[in-house]
C-alpha cells in the first residue's frame, strides 16, 4: 500500500530547549515518526505520526452480537432465579401484609460533595496535614533547586520520593501559555529563586491547567489584580510527579503569595 494511502495518528510533545534530541529518540524507538518541530523560547514542540491499523469492522459486529446474546441468556436466567428463590422464602406471603411499623427507621444522609475532577484542584480538607518541605529542613530540596541540568536523573529520582508531599520555596514566573483552546486557564512555568532572564537553577517546575485566581490559592494583602512573567512569589505547592518526555517537574498549588 502506498504511503499516501495509510491513515496516521498524530502526537505532540512539548520538550525543554536543548533536549529535543533526546525526546525525540526516546518516541522514536516507540514507533513514531518525527514529523516537525517548533522551537519556541523556552520549550520546543515535536510533532510525530504513527500508521494507524484499520479496524476489523466485520469481526467486531459478530463479536457484539454473541455477547449481546450471552447477556440477554444470564439476564434470563438471573430473573428466573430469582423469582424461584423469592417463592420459597416467602411462602404464602405477600408485600402488602407487612406492617408500617415494623419498617427499619433507617435515618436520611445528605449527599457528600465530591471532589473536583481537575488534576490540579484540592479541597481544603485533601491538602496534607505535615509541614512543607524547606531549604531549611530538607536536603534534598535544598539540592533539588541548585541542579542545573533541568532532564537531571535527580529531579526524577526526588519527585518519585516525595510524591505527594508538599514542598515550600521562592520561585518566579518564566512563562504563561494558554491550556489547550482554554483562555482562562494556564499551564504556567516556575523557575526556582527570584526572576531572571539570564538563568534559573533548579528544576522546571510547572503548574498545570490552572486558573490565575482561585486555583493558585493567594494569600496575604498585596494580591495584584493580575499576574505575569517576572512576578517573584513564594510557593507552597504538593510535588505531583516528573514528566520525563518535556522535564517538567509537575505542582499542584497549595498556597501562593507574592514576595
Amino acid at each position: 500500500m502506498a504511503d499516501d494511502e495509510l491513515q496516521y495518528e498524530l502526537k505532540t510533545v512539548r520538550a525543554i530547549r536543548g533536549a529535543e534530541a533526546r525526546t525525540t529518540a526516546k518516541w522514536q524507538k516507540e514507533g513514531w515518526e518525527f514529523v516537525s518541530q517548533d522551537k519556541g523560547t523556552l520549550r520546543s514542540e515535536i510533532t510525530f505520526r504513527r500508521p494507524v491499523r484499520k479496524t476489523p469492522w466485520r469481526l467486531v459486529a459478530v463479536v457484539g452480537v454473541v455477547v449481546a446474546v450471552l447477556i440477554a441468556v444470564a439476564i434470563t436466567i438471573g430473573a428466573i432465579q430469582e423469582g424461584n428463590g423469592n417463592a420459597v422464602a416467602n411462602p404464602g406471603t405477600s408485600a402488602t401484609q407487612t406492617s408500617s411499623s415494623e419498617q427499619p427507621n433507617v435515618p436520611s444522609t445528605a449527599a457528600e460533595a465530591t471532589p473536583s475532577e481537575r488534576p490540579f484542584e484540592t479541597s481544603a480538607a485533601a491538602e496534607p496535614a505535615e509541614a512543607a518541605l524547606t531549604v531549611e529542613n530538607s536536603s534534598d530540596l535544598a539540592f533539588l533547586l541548585v541542579v542545573t541540568d533541568t532532564c537531571s536523573e535527580s529531579i526524577a529520582v526526588f519527585a518519585a520520593k516525595h510524591k505527594g508531599e508538599s514542598i515550600a520555596f521562592d520561585g518566579s514566573i518564566g512563562a504563561m501559555n494558554p491550556h489547550g483552546d482554554y483562555k482562562t486557564r494556564y499551564d504556567i512555568l516556575v523557575g526556582a529563586g527570584d526572576f531572571s532572564e539570564t538563568s534559573s537553577p533548579g528544576p522546571a517546575f510547572q503548574f498545570r491547567d490552572v486558573n490565575t485566581t482561585s486555583d493558585l490559592r493567594f494569600m496575604g494583602a498585596n494580591v495584584p489584580d493580575s499576574i505575569g512573567v517576572g512576578d517573584n512569589l513564594r510557593i507552597t505547592a504538593r510535588v505531583v510527579g516528573f514528566e520525563e518526555t518535556s522535564c517538567l517537574l509537575l505542582l499542584n498549588p497549595v498556597h501562593t503569595s507574592f514576595r
